[in-house]
């Protein structure tokens, strides 16, 4: 974990923005940095997910914090947590989003891509610039995708865990389960240092806590 200053250099249109940084603060797909920004009424720090690397930084998935403007100097605190990991196996990649936005799950196309992996998206949003060889599919497509990979990465609300847990028990039988992982995004204000609580997950036999023990989990641990 490392401590440094970021700033705000770029917005974009669907709520993303640069951050330059020094490389050891970029977050690997499914990480987090902590970021703060002095004089603004934001009192903790917001975490911030990798969507893609960029020139001197990363760019951060939407949405932004609205104290994440533009220019802002950042204090930042990362990379934190355990971020997705993308088994040498794996020949046919899911990235599927439940809810809202796809662009955490950007950071793992480009490695799927380059283990020559092929790679579906299956999302009700969208993301500007997809590599051409990502195949998108409709959330209504999610279990037949499911069926067809052999790696699965899900991203989901921690709010909506329960309401999703009711559909995804049904789906228990598809090959990759034992593969697959999830990303649970939420609010982890202390970043793993104080043990607060607000970030809690019930796992199959105990509470983790997202900011430490994930943000991402096998689905193993979450649905079986």
């Amino acid at each position: 974990m490392h401590t440094g200053i970021g700033q705000i250099s770029e917005i974009y249109l669907d709520g993303s923005a640069r951050v330059d940084c020094a490389p050891e603060l970029i977050p690997a797909p499914g990480q987090y940095l902590l970021a703060h920004a002095n004089a603004t009424d934001a009192v903790l720090p917001v975490p911030v997910f990798l969507m893609e690397t960029a020139r001197k930084g990363f760019r951060a998935a939407p949405p932004r914090h609205p104290s994440l403007s533009l220019g802002k100097r950042l204090y930042l605190r990362g990379p934190l947590g355990h971020g997705f990991a993308l088994p040498n196996s794996a020949r046919r990649v899911a990235l599927i989003a439940l809810e809202g936005s796809a662009a955490r799950l950007r950071g793992l196309m480009d490695l799927g891509l380059k283990a020559n992996s092929e790679v579906v998206l299956v999302s009700n949003s969208t993301i500007q610039d997809l590599p051409e060889a990502v195949e998108v599919q409709p959330l209504q497509a999610a279990k037949e995708v499911c069926n067809w990979a052999d790696f699965v990465a899900f991203d989901l609300g921690r709010e909506n865990l329960a309401e999703w847990e009711n559909m995804l028990v049904g789906w228990e039988q598809f090959p990759s389960v034992g593969e697959s992982q999830v990303l649970i995004h939420t609010s982890m204000p202390c970043g793993g240092l104080a043990e607060c609580g607000v970030c809690a997950v019930t796992s199959r036999h105990e509470w983790k806590m997202a900011c430490r023990d994930g943000p991402v989990f096998p689905y193993a641990d979450l649905f079986r």
